[in-house]
């Protein structure tokens, strides 16, 4: 089973692949755009992800993406009262 994880759209993007549990991968996109902390979606780390397991995305059984609803919860409920 190949799992790709992604963490995006917030400081310190980066990609993972996991093959049968086991890890395959790990990439910081802040090593390939060389910015640090850089934020938004790892489409470099994903990609070197993927080389580096020798697979295409049309072989990944699961995409895993991180979110936290919890984030900017004050300016959310602001938004829904307005």
């Amino acid at each position: 089973m190949q799992i790709l994880g992604i963490n995006a759209y917030h400081g310190d993007v980066s990609a993972v692949l996991l093959h049968d549990g086991d890890l395959d991968a790990a990439l910081e996109e802040e090593r390939f755009r060389r910015i640090k902390h850089v934020a938004g979606f790892p489409a470099k780390a994903i990609q070197r992800c993927l080389d580096s397991g020798v697979i295409d995305a049309a072989d990944l059984d699961h995409v895993a993406i991180s979110r936290d609803p919890s984030v900017h919860f004050g300016k959310k409920v602001h938004f829904v009262a307005r």
